[in-house]
């Protein structure tokens, strides 16, 4: 809509604003509106002419103001295709009024009653049309929570900001050492199963010296079976231990 302006002090009619005030875009209607004041206390018929009748619809383009109330009417431009030079617009608007008879119906008003001719006391208003820049749209702001910005702890979640790189910086530290004391863990497990296979082969050893000890005090006899049966698991024990 357009913006207020001054208004005529005319005898007939008030009107406000006499400037039309477009915000002109690009194949777009757009409306524009103005208020007829009759301060009188007779009926004023009116009529809105213009110089570009195909351009611009005029709603009501005729009527009637009773005494002391107003009329708004509604100047409706149609969708243009090419923008003016320099957004300058040439086109005018008139607004006759006359005083009309009392109790006067709106379909009873005629052109005839606009002319020089029928004697009837006219008053003649010119408006200008005025193309402006269509209001931009607010810039959208983010929202903040109590809690903090959802957009923040996203990015502190992520590693994103600044919270987020000291807490990706630390995990980075963190990581090498985590993996060096479960390495270090691996290495302690190995050794000590290692110990303890050398203590079994040790404490084998020692027994085989034994068995071998027993032989040789039994020479006259010879080797009895179960005494081989020992002394062979005992070296495929052996093996397979010093293979481990």
């Amino acid at each position: 809509m357009a913006a207020s302006a001054p208004a005529t002090a005319g005898e007939l009619l008030r009107i406000e604003p006499l400037d039309l005030r477009f915000p002109f875009e690009l194949k777009k209607q757009i409306s524009c509106s103005m208020q007829l004041s009759n301060l009188s206390n007779d009926y004023i018929a009116f009529k809105v002419k213009t110089t570009s009748p195909k351009k611009y619809s005029v709603r009501p383009n005729t009527g009637v103001v009773s005494p002391r109330s107003t009329c708004d009417v509604v100047v409706t431009m149609q969708a243009q295709r090419e923008a003016p030079p320099d957004m300058q617009c040439k086109d005018k608007f008139l607004v006759q009024s006359v005083v009309a008879p009392a109790a006067i119906a709106v379909k009873d008003v005629t052109a005839d009653m606009f002319t020089k001719e029928s004697g009837n006391r006219m008053e003649e208003v010119k408006l200008r049309v005025t193309y402006v820049a269509p209001p931009q749209p607010p810039s959208p702001v983010p929202e903040e929570s109590e809690e903090g910005s959802p957009s923040r702890a996203s990015e502190s979640e992520n590693g994103d900001g600044p919270a987020g790189g000291f807490t990706r910086a630390l995990r980075e530290r963190m990581e090498p050492h985590e993996k060096s004391s479960e390495a270090g863990a691996l290495i302690s497990k190995l050794t000590e199963e290692k110990n303890s296979a050398i203590q079994q082969n040790h404490r084998l050893r020692q027994e085989l010296d034994m068995v071998r000890r027993e032989v040789s005090k039994r020479r006259g006899g010879g080797f009895s079976f179960i005494i081989v049966i020992i002394v062979g698991l005992i070296g495929i024990l052996l093996g397979y231990l010093m293979r481990s």
